[in-house]
């Protein structure tokens, strides 16, 4: 097997994961996507049945699409840029909030969000492979409280590999999380 293959069939593994536990815990995903342009919902619906638990990406790559579609602080994106840690944390809770507008999802989505530099360059004052990645997730029932963060990755590798392994590791956060 290649080691795209093998990539591949990681990725598809771990985003089935995910699935399997949403659709017990009665959640649903949707994701906000810079970056990535995509990758993670095709992550998702590249497997069968996904549809009981994956609602949607919204590919944001502008800072106005962020602000006016997700809701994500305009003034931090004019301060910071898109590729900066609340900006993650944002984006994946808004698209959640999105969906959450709607009865038969409320307080039950899990929100994804991609945003950095894939490459091949820098963009200003990042560099290519600075990413963060964005969850949020509903109130567990223990804690009584939603979890919300990002992460910063720093990965090298061409733009495809960039944006690939991004996708990888919001799949195996969002499996942590879920436990």
């Amino acid at each position: 097997m290649s080691p795209d293959s093998e990539a591949r069939e990681r990725r598809d593994d771990l985003a089935a994961q995910a699935l399997r536990i949403c659709e017990e815990r009665s959640l649903f995903i949707a994701a906000a996507e810079s970056l990535t342009g995509g990758l993670l919902a095709d992550a998702f619906v590249r497997i069968p049945g996904a549809s009981k638990v994956f609602l949607g990406s919204a590919v944001t790559y502008d800072i106005h699409a962020k602000a006016g579609i997700l809701g994500v602080d305009s003034g931090l994106l004019e301060r910071e840029g898109a590729v900066h840690p609340q900006v993650a944390m944002q984006m994946a809770r808004d698209t959640a909030k999105l969906y959450t507008t709607l009865p038969e999802y409320r307080d039950r989505v899990v929100g994804l969000a991609t945003t950095g530099v894939a490459g091949p360059g820098p963009d200003g004052d990042k560099p290519a492979g600075l990413v963060y990645i964005g969850l949020s997730l509903p109130c567990d029932g223990r804690s009584g409280e939603s979890t919300v963060e990002a992460r910063e990755l720093h990965l090298s590798g061409t733009r495809g590999q960039v944006r690939l392994r991004t996708v990888e590791a919001v799949l195996e956060r969002l499996n942590e999380l879920l436990g």
